[in-house]
């Protein structure tokens, strides 16, 4: 028995020993292993019998249906009372202006004669800037589709080639501004030298912090790039989802349309009145426009409502790709799911729909604080030792709700558990490898939103080269270009955010595999294997020629 134990703790010293073990301990191994926590080397919570993980196939129960109803309730009013809204709508309350106050009848009324008349004038800058929007729009698809074709194949060439242009585009950009801005009379004059040559250091100093980071985490880039290599082949396994999900959000501009026409039409609920105003001449009445005492209520109502419908849009999407990756991870090596994105869809708007609104409950009343927290801190008044341990504490609080979300639905999606029960589930199964969710979540992402940032700056310059060359905006090609810029970093920026989702849902995956000591995909154990596993394991991607 001496030796047994012995042999027991030489295993648990040995990284590579415990990096072989599984994430949790499974049934029979843990009624194997005992209930003493000081042989297993684990926390007693650990050592709890836990029932086999595995993706749920065939028809699933509904689940959450209270918030479900309750969703629909929201929506239901919203729509209902909006369609009241509109059918009561005074017409008045487009021509408040033009009502003036008789006396002899002490109301307000519509003079006879009103001429009404609008124009509207083009521009060349305007032609040019919709011309390119709408070219930069229908390029975003081939880009993303490119970057998808990089990824995969030359993830680690991308990687380091982008990085030195983390560096040198924010330097180029810092340098060309404080050139043009000494050269130009109108910026020199507004903005002194002294002023100048302070920015110009603290956007270096800014610069040099991210140098030290990027040298800091250095041994951690190649781990990175095989991530990346990996989600990239699991998205163009399942190439459709970037096809869908973009429909999707057409689908919510959609619903949300008529919702914006019930609250335009809902502030035309009302009637003119006189008021009494009093002026430097005397007393005299003014007409003026008063809503219905419930528009107000409404506004709450459908606001409330936009905001639930918009989370659990993205909470869907995120199941979505969650429920579609996982089909194709744990289906046989060689053979590709049938219908996989048909039946993800179907779980998320069917049987799952209500943990889908709950996670969009969630994740909106987190939205909801988090911009209450950032009003208080940008409050002059709310200044303070105790406001600021409060603000902190709030910070941490959003962001581990935010943390944890992501993984709970990735998890219902692959189960399909309710909400709760999936948080708990999720939470006992990334316990033991905390530190490797949180390098999963934070270094690749950083990574691909570099990428997008240097690919977004290109092109952004080539843009601005063609503009110069022929059009005749001046100046203006600066602004055109950098609205060019922003629409195609927003448009790469949702790419990058379902391939960040499929390195999470892939990690989750993992994650129940370690769990029931299978391998379902070799090629991705292969690279998650070097995930530390525990805080005080370091993991082997300090070593690159480890790595293949």
């Amino acid at each position: 028995m001496a030796s047994r134990d012995e042999s027991l703790a030489s295993d648990l010293e040995d990284p590579a020993s415990v990096a072989a073990q599984p994430l949790l301990l499974p049934r029979p191994v843990a009624a194997a292993a005992g209930g003493d926590a000081s042989v297993t080397g684990l926390s007693p919570s650990t050592n709890e019998s836990y029932s086999p993980i595995s993706y749920h196939y065939g028809r699933r129960p509904p689940r959450d249906i209270p918030a479900l109803l309750l969703f629909l309730f929201f929506c239901i009013a919203t729509f209902a009372l909006g369609i009241t809204a509109l059918a009561r709508r005074n017409a008045a309350a487009s021509r408040v202006s033009f009502y003036v106050f008789d006396r002899n009848t002490s109301s307000c009324v519509l003079p006879s004669s009103n001429s009404f008349s609008s124009s509207f004038s083009s521009s060349p800058f305007l032609k040019d800037l919709i011309w390119t929007l709408v070219v930069t729009f229908l390029l975003s698809g081939p880009i993303a589709l490119a970057v998808l074709w990089i990824l995969r194949r030359y993830a680690k060439q991308v990687v380091y080639a982008a990085i030195p242009f983390f560096i040198l585009i924010p330097s180029f950009l810092n340098i060309y501004w404080f050139v043009a801005c000494t050269i130009g009379r109108d910026c020199s004059n507004a903005f002194p030298l002294g002023y100048r040559i302070i920015v110009l250091i603290f956007v270096f100093l800014l610069i040099g912090v991210f140098i030290w980071i990027i040298v800091a985490n250095w041994r951690r880039v190649e781990l990175t790039v095989q991530i990346v290599r990996v989600a990239a082949n699991a998205l163009a396994s399942n190439i459709a989802l970037l096809a869908v999900l973009p429909a999707m959000g057409l689908a919510l501009l959609v619903y949300f349309s008529p919702i914006c026409v019930f609250l335009i039409f809902s502030t035309w609920n009302g009637r003119v009145v006189p008021r009494e105003v009093k002026g430097t001449s005397g007393e005299y009445y003014k007409c003026v426009w008063k809503q219905e005492s419930w528009v107000p209520a409404y506004f709450a109502l459908a606001i409330i409502t936009m905001i639930w419908s918009a989370a659990t849009l993205v909470e869907a999407n995120v199941y979505v790709i969650g429920d579609t990756v996982a089909q194709w991870y744990f289906n046989k090596e060689g053979s590709k799911p049938a219908k996989s994105l048909r039946s993800s869809l179907r779980n998320a708007f069917g049987p799952s729909f209500g943990t889908v609104c709950f996670s969009g409950m969630v994740m909106g009343a987190v939205r909801f604080v988090r911009s209450i927290v950032d009003s208080a801190r940008q409050d002059e008044d709310a200044r303070g030792f105790v406001n600021l341990i409060f603000k902190c504490c709030a910070e941490f609080l959003l962001a581990a709700f935010d943390f944890v979300n992501k993984f709970t639905i990735i998890f219902a999606a692959i189960t399909g558990e309710s909400y709760c029960s999936s948080a708990k589930m999720t939470y006992e199964l990334l316990r033991r490898n905390l530190l490797s969710a949180v390098f999963v979540e934070t270094v690749s992402t950083r990574i691909l939103i570099g990428i997008i940032f240097v690919l977004s700056a290109l092109y952004a310059i080539v843009v601005c080269a063609i503009l110069r060359a022929i059009s005749a905006l001046g100046e203006n090609m600066y602004y055109v270009a950098a609205l060019a810029w922003l629409l195609l970093i927003v448009v790469l920026g949702c790419f990058i955010n379902v391939l960040d989702n499929v390195i999470d849902t892939v990690y989750v995956c993992y994650a129940i595999d370690r769990d029931k000591g299978e391998v379902s995909k070799s090629e991705v154990h292969e690279v998650y294997m070097h995930l530390p596993i525990s805080r005080n394991h370091r993991s082997a991607l300090g070593r690159p020629s480890q790595i293949a």
